[in-house]
């Protein structure tokens, strides 16, 4: 569509099982959820059974050490499903997508972003923009998945500062006029996903004419979208970008299904969009060895209003930090834990999913307070990104369920 020329997304040709599957084996959660707990994939195993799912097009990351084996897997499965018609071609446009949790109502708009107007870099200036600093080691054990893969799954929240609610809200309260999609109760207690699909062109122009006065809004060199979740996933979409445009004449470049990226848009503003904080796991350590990794921040036992409580199989630490290297508590930490490359370090969702890990394992947690969101265009916009794993947005059975899948290759 001509409307959304001078934007960075634009509407896609999105995929969905053929109707007479079971869309309830379908939908699984983001591959960078449940890290430590392989009984999580182990039971999306069991439920998924013999029927097609998005569990085989994907590489949970706790199994990246088994990426040899598993990518050729979830590779053929894509071209499979291709072939036999499992995926069908659903949607030619946007979709609409209403995801309740326990948080309430969130609303998205699956679309897709121009990778050449994302930037991961600490001092990219570019429309769209990491809310996180990038590991790039974490980039190339992902392109191997999308190196040769015929399609995309993408759990990616993009995010948009719309106090005005001007994009997603009136597109839903007009749902009524679109076709839906699916409605499905999402396994490991997702909650529900209802979709429908946007191809009338006066609602694709609203959409449209809504971006373009948030970018006249936007300050120069100010974010107009910003990766919420999945930035690594985002940033290895563009490295194979990169890699493909090197072998491609400059007169390909321009529509090649390669340059774009599948992302669900979310408005900051959306009450069920909750930042949780991301807490960390310490794996053979000891409490000794974390509070004296952590002695410069020089903490002070606080049972009011702790920064930070150490959790260990001997009970609760609760402490202030009194001499902070940053201007939030979780990138003192990430500062003083980094200074430790032998660190067995996992980020990890919930706080009972620290204790239990603490309770099952030799580990202790680290509990990290929420960041307010409002402050997180301004921080992002002056200081770049935050630290590594500052936030997650919602619980880990909150994050996107992959549904809709995009091909990445010509016809």
């Amino acid at each position: 569509m001509d409307g959304f020329k001078n934007l960075c997304v634009k509407p896609g040709v999105f995929y969905l099982p053929r109707k007479t599957e079971d869309y309830s084996r379908w939908p699984v959660v983001a591959c960078d959820q449940y890290t430590a707990q392989k009984d999580k994939w182990e039971e999306a195993g069991r439920i998924a059974g013999d029927h097609p799912s998005a569990l085989r097009l994907i590489i949970p990351e706790a199994y990246l050490d088994e990426s040899e084996k598993r990518v050729p897997q979830a590779q053929a499965a894509m071209k499979e499903y291709l072939e036999k018609g499992v995926l069908t071609e659903a949607v030619k446009g946007m979709v609409l997508l209403c995801r309740t949790t326990q948080s309430g109502r969130r609303l998205g708009l699956v679309l897709t972003v121009d990778l050449e107007a994302y930037d991961f870099s600490p001092a990219s200036h570019s429309p769209i923009r990491p809310t996180e600093g990038t590991i790039l080691s974490r980039i190339p054990p992902r392109q191997k998945v999308r190196r040769g893969a015929l399609l995309e799954l993408s759990h990616v929240l993009l995010l948009c500062d719309d106090p005005r609610r001007s994009i997603i809200e009136p597109i839903y309260e007009n749902r009524s006029a679109l076709r839906p999609l699916y409605d499905v109760e999402l396994m490991l207690d997702g909650g529900r996903a209802q979709g429908w699909a946007i191809e009338n062109e006066a609602m694709l122009g609203s959409i449209a004419a809504a971006m373009e006065a948030l970018k006249k809004n936007t300050p120069e060199n100010g974010i107009l979208f910003a990766v919420g979740d999945g930035n690594h996933s985002l940033a290895t979409a563009k490295a194979h970008w990169m890699e493909v445009k090197k072998e491609l004449p400059e007169e390909a470049w321009q529509d090649h299904p390669a340059r774009f990226a599948m992302v669900e848009l979310n408005n900051i503003y959306d009450e069920a969009l909750v930042f949780e904080p991301i807490h960390r796991v310490i794996f053979d350590t000891t409490v000794s060895h974390i509070k004296r990794l952590l002695q410069d921040a020089k903490l002070a036992l606080d049972m009011e209003s702790p920064d930070l409580v150490i959790v260990s199989a001997h009970g609760d630490l609760p402490y202030k930090i009194t001499n902070p290297l940053h201007t939030l508590p979780v990138g003192t930490v990430q500062k003083l834990l980094d200074a430790d490359p032998k660190l067995n370090l996992d980020y990890v969702h919930g706080e009972d999913a620290v204790r239990q890990i603490v309770e099952e394992e030799n580990a202790v947690g680290i509990l990290l307070p929420a960041m307010e969101k409002s402050l997180l265009f301004p921080a992002v916009e002056k200081g770049g990104p935050l630290p590594r794993k500052t936030f997650s947005m919602g619980e880990a059975n909150e994050k996107r369920y992959y549904m809709e899948a995009r091909r990445i290759t010509r016809e």
